[in-house]
This record gives structure tokens, C-alpha cells and sequence, in this order.
């Protein structure tokens, strides 16, 4: 046999070599803006940020130290706002306890006064024989008196039942007792007693004594205040107690 060997390689002409290169392209500076602006703002925006958390820090900072001034203003004022609660309460106690004296002051009946006042308005024809002062009654168990003033309770003779009216009518226009609580409790003919140290002679006609009208009268005191009844006492002669009143109204304890 016979093999036929063709050589392709011969019989292919050689390429030419292109030698010549292709001339790169020019980059021009506006193609590089967008690079600029990429760059600057990478640069720039961490500075800011990292300005921005200085001044945020700054901030802090700053807003830390004021917040603690103002705790410690705050403590201060709340030790000053406590010691004038404390203040108030001692300066409320202190009115509470002026204010329990002066109605006890003001509640004040001289004796002196009313006896005078009495004497004023006894008729000629009534005699007292004793008066005593009642002691205030509770209104209910438990609870305070109404009248913490009491009451007033008048014994003695009188020439007749009328005599013992106008005396009681003659009681309830003064200022010191109530005039709506004056009453007759008590009067009954009796005979009139003897003076002590009268001794009957001997071997004398025994001469019956005259028959009087025995009376009891009761009547509560006034719940005036004292400071109301300046005038009254005053005219009476209690002039010490009215000088301590009007002491008192010009200091303010006690109003006009």
C-alpha cells in the first residue's frame, strides 16, 4: 500500500505580523470628577462625623455637669423647702397653742366684775345671800361642755315674789350672763331670819319676824368673748384685764 502524507504547513502562507499598536485612549480630567467627589467626600464625611461625636461628646459633657449642679441645687433647695415645712409646723403649733390661750384668756369672767354688775341691778327690796358659780355640763358623754363658762346660781330674800321678777328681769340685760337662761328655780315664803348675836329678852312678848320670799335663782354665764366686753368691764373697774386686751388686739393675737 501507499500512504499519501500532505503537509498542510508548507503550503499555508505565513500571516503578516501586525507591528503597528494601537494608540491608547486620553483620559480626560472631567472623566475624574465623580472620582474627586468620591474621594472628598470619604475623606470629609468621617471628619465630620468624628467632629460632630467630639462636639456630641463636648455635649455630654457639658449637660453632665449641669445636671449635677442642679442635683446638688436641687438637694439644697429640698434642705431649704424642708426647714421651712419645719418652720411652718413649729410656727402652726406655736399659733394652735397662742390661739388655746387666748380663748381661755378671753373666756375670762372677773368675779369682781360681776358682782358689781349685780350690785348695780339688785332692787333695794332684794337681798343675796350667797351666789356660787355651776360648773360647766356636757352637752353629751364624751363631748365638751357647751358653755365652758358655767353657770351662776343666786340665793336670798326678797320682800316679795314680784321683787325676785324684776331682779331676774333686771339680771337678764346684762352682758355677762344669758339672758335667755335666767330662771326662778326656787321661792317660797319663810320667816325672816334672825340677825345673828339678836338675843330675845326675858320675860317679853315673843314678836314673830316678818315673812320674806326665800328665792333661788340660776342663770348661765355669757359665752362672750372677754374682748367684746371691754366697756362693761371697763365700767366695773376691771381695768387690768381690759389693759391686757387691748395689749393683745394691737400685737394682732386678738382681733378688734
Amino acid at each position: 500500500m501507499y500512504s499519501l502524507e500532505v503537509n498542510f504547513l508548507k503550503d499555508r502562507k505565513p500571516e503578516p505580523k501586525n507591528t503597528s499598536k494601537k494608540p491608547k485612549q486620553a483620559v480626560s480630567l472631567g472623566d475624574l470628577t465623580p472620582i474627586y467627589i468620591g474621594v472628598t467626600v470619604g475623606v470629609i464625611f468621617p471628619a465630620l462625623v468624628g467632629g460632630g461625636w467630639w462636639l456630641l461628646q463636648g455635649k455630654n459633657t457639658e449637660l453632665g455637669e449641669n445636671i449635677a449642679k442642679l442635683e446638688q441645687q436641687n438637694q439644697e433647695l429640698e434642705s431649704k423647702v424642708g426647714n421651712i415645712n419645719k418652720i411652718k409646723e413649729e410656727t402652726n403649733k406655736v399659733k394652735q397653742e397662742t390661739q388655746a390661750l387666748v380663748t381661755v384668756f378671753d373666756q375670762i369672767r372677773p368675779w369682781s366684775a360681776m358682782l358689781q354688775d349685780m350690785r348695780d341691778r339688785i332692787p333695794a327690796t332684794v337681798q343675796i345671800e350667797n351666789i356660787k358659780q355651776i360648773a360647766p355640763t356636757a352637752a353629751a358623754e364624751g363631748q365638751p361642755p357647751a358653755n365652758p363658762a358655767g353657770g351662776v346660781e343666786i340665793t336670798g330674800y326678797a320682800r316679795s315674789f314680784s321683787d325676785v321678777n324684776d331682779f331676774l328681769l333686771s339680771l337678764q340685760q346684762s352682758r355677762f350672763l344669758k339672758s335667755t337662761e335666767g330662771k326662778i328655780t326656787a321661792a317660797e315664803l319663810v320667816d325672816a331670819p334672825i340677825p345673828p348675836g339678836t338675843v330675845q329678852p326675858a320675860n317679853t312678848v315673843l314678836i314673830k319676824p316678818p315673812q320674806l320670799v326665800k328665792y333661788t335663782i340660776q342663770s348661765s354665764m355669757s359665752d362672750v368673748p372677754a374682748s367684746e366686753l371691754t366697756r362693761e368691764l371697763e365700767q366695773k373697774g376691771t381695768v387690768g384685764l381690759v389693759s391686757r386686751i387691748r395689749s393683745l388686739q394691737q400685737t394682732g393675737v386678738i382681733s378688734k
